[in-house]
């Protein structure tokens, strides 16, 4: 439990959670944003690097919402705030209060890459059956999960929450405010090496799910079989399994049909019959986020048939693995973010897609530390035996390093250029972490 033990002004008031619990009750839209202050809603003053969330607390007041919670007793000067020590935590800890109002199956999903489209794709397996509360867009982070928490309500069967992580420990502060019962890492890969130091600290802390779930009766995990690493970490843990090598422990096994360009894959359950799927994801790395998909649905008595459905209509969306018809080009978008294992499995596809007029735009891969010189160093290597009719690369990073091809600052330059000289008729690879802002190519080609 969280409370306050500051000094507190006279006009402020100390909540315990459930004392908290009872004003959200009366005020169930939180709001974080004093530019955003629905009627009678609850303000939470957060901080961040160049804000004080405290400073606008009567501003949020004043323009619509019923209280305001503070950490900082010399904002508490109207008697409609709450004082408490830390207003991340209080938040944290409220959503998990909510949460357990509730006895639903939660289905907590992490990992390098991959996360958001297979929360979306296991979402729209189980929206077949049940009414799923799920993340919406991104909100994966310490503010985004809590805030998806407090949309659950009585109406809803079955809930599944993303959770990213940018550093050690970020995992286990999103478990113990979600509290999932069942569990799935898409994959771990070399992303936000700089956070996480190395890749061992990566799979350290996407594993911080497992060591959760390993706290409590009767939990499940989902999990990638053929991935090694995964199922290093697995230990000890009840595992329902997908993959593409043949084991009497899989509850699914998949296999990649084609890729021209849209993934078309077939996956069964032990010993049945095959399910072929046309679906509208780009990438034979998307396989195994649809397998895991197809192994939850199952597992929750989805119908073969029910999931199908849903797999074949999922069409993506947030610059994740969509195809883009421009009238000039087939555009790959995959630019909402970029490490090198997610560049990597973007390349080989791209190589292995039976198409003419190959041409790759990337932009630099952001938050790699100490080694992204060499990363960026490699991709390019790799990109040399690649038979691309053109390359080019944006970013600083990228800019450093020894390859033949053409390379911009920044995406401005790369959009002067096409206004002077666009390609027609080409199959254009778009990728780079989402700092570059490589989408906004998107109208120009």
């Amino acid at each position: 439990m969280y409370f306050c033990t500051k000094l507190i002004s006279p006009n402020a008031q100390i909540m315990e959670i459930e004392q908290l619990y009872e004003v959200f009750k009366q005020h169930p839209i939180i709001t974080t944003d004093s530019r955003e202050c629905p009627e009678g809603s609850l303000f939470f003053a957060l901080k961040g690097a160049s804000f004080n969330g405290n400073q606008f607390a009567q501003k949020a007041l004043e323009k619509g919402c019923a209280r305001a919670v503070v950490d900082e007793a010399e904002y508490a000067n109207d008697p409609r705030c709450i004082l408490v020590d830390d207003c991340l935590k209080t938040l944290q800890q409220l959503a998990r209060h909510h949460r357990r109002q509730f006895s639903i199956p939660v289905i907590g999903i992490t990992g390098t890459n991959g996360k958001t489209t297979t929360k979306e794709l296991v979402a729209a397996v189980l929206g077949e059956r049940y009414r799923v509360l799920f993340t919406q867009g991104n909100f994966n982070n310490d503010i985004g999960v809590p805030k998806t928490l407090f949309r659950l309500n009585s109406s809803h069967e079955i809930a599944v929450v993303e959770m990213g992580a940018s550093h050690p420990g970020d995992i286990k502060t999103l478990v113990e405010v979600v509290e999932p019962d069942y569990g799935l890492i898409t994959n771990v890969g070399r992303a936000h090496l700089q956070g996480f130091g190395s890749f061992e600290g990566v799979v350290r802390t996407k594993g911080e799910l497992f060591d959760y779930l390993r706290t409590k009766e009767q939990s499940t995990v989902f999990i990638h079989h053929d991935n090694p690493h995964l199922m290093g970490i697995a230990q000890g843990l009840r595992l329902v399994c997908y993959g593409t090598e043949p084991d009497e422990s899989l509850a699914v096994e998949g296999k990649v049909d084609a890729c021209a360009p849209f993934l078309q894959f077939s996956y069964r359950q032990p010993a049945g019959a095959w399910h072929h799927i046309e679906s509208r994801l780009i990438g034979s790395y998307n396989l195994y986020n649809m397998l895991a998909a197809a192994c939850i649905g199952l597992h929750f008595g989805v119908t073969p048939e029910q999931i199908d459905h849903a797999l074949t209509h999922y069409i993506p969306s947030n610059n994740r693995s969509q195809l883009e018809e421009t009238g000039r080009n087939h555009l790959i978008v995959d630019a909402y973010n970029a490490n090198p294992t997610s560049m990597a499995a973007a390349l080989d596809n791209f190589r292995r897609m039976e198409v003419k007029n190959k041409m790759a735009i990337l932009g630099d891969m952001r938050e790699l530390g100490d080694v992204s010189a060499e990363e960026h160093q490699k991709t390019v290597d790799y990109l040399q035996h690649d038979a691309f009719c053109e390359v080019w690369l944006v970013g600083e990073e990228f800019g450093k390093t020894q390859c033949p091809f053409r390379k911009f600052k920044t995406v401005e330059e790369v959009e002067a250029e096409l206004a002077r000289h666009c390609p027609e008729d080409h199959y254009i690879l778009i990728k780079g972490s989402n700092g570059i802002h490589l989408a906004q190519l998107k109208d120009k080609l």
